[in-house]
């Protein structure tokens, strides 16, 4: 009783700014789960991977167009995000949307270097003509040759194509593999493997388009 009194005091003639939170452990408890619920509206389970809403290259903010989940076989390959500066449903929109982006690549099963990188080649080709795709063929192997060292692209590494400025860097598990490869015609190449006219999977280009 004589805390009560004490608290009903501090409250009539001193004010709450007084008092701290732990007066209040109910208080504290629903502020925690706030902010629980808060950090998990600003990420998206795709696949049983955590993808932020929201990313940062260099000095641009970017958020989630969309995400999906590529498989193979029945098989799920790898969790994808795209991240842009601002959200776009049209994929032609997005393949010329100038500025910074972000496609992020979370591995879900083991997949050799060799495979992964014949697979984002055999999706350049699907979507360019055949004079177009000669045109790319040098920076396609020097992403080649980045990739192939790393041998095999396991099981929660996290793979991110980044277009900063006019430039693709590669990052692997948070650090950048590589030099960064000129030109911005290349990296609307790579996202024409899943957006093109011949994605690698029609439901995963809807699922990078939000729709």
């Amino acid at each position: 009783m004589r805390q009560t009194r004490n608290l009903l005091y501090r409250l009539r003639y001193r004010g709450f700014e007084s008092l701290s939170l732990r007066h209040f452990p109910l208080t504290r408890i629903l502020l925690a789960l706030l902010a629980s619920a808060a950090f998990a509206a600003h990420a998206a389970d795709i696949g049983g991977v955590k993808l932020d809403e929201r990313a940062r290259v260099q000095t641009a903010d970017l958020q989630l167009n969309g995400a999906g989940v590529r498989t193979r076989y029945f098989f799920d390959v790898y969790a994808i995000g795209l991240y842009l500066a601002e959200k776009k449903s049209d994929p032609a929109a997005v393949v010329a949307l100038p500025g910074n982006k972000r496609v992020a690549i979370h591995m879900l099963r083991d997949v050799g270097a060799d495979t992964f990188i014949a697979a984002l080649i055999d999706g350049v080709k699907a979507n360019h003509p055949q004079a177009e795709v000669q045109r790319l063929e040098p920076r396609l192997k020097e992403l080649a040759a980045t990739m192939t060292e790393m041998k095999e692209a396991r099981k929660g590494s996290v793979i991110v194509l980044d277009l900063v400025g006019t430039q693709t860097q590669l990052t692997v598990n948070g650090k950048p593999a590589g030099q960064p490869i000129a030109g911005e015609d290349f990296y609307r190449a790579l996202l024409r493997i899943w957006l093109g006219d011949k994605p690698v999977q029609e439901d995963l280009k809807k699922a990078l388009l939000g729709q």
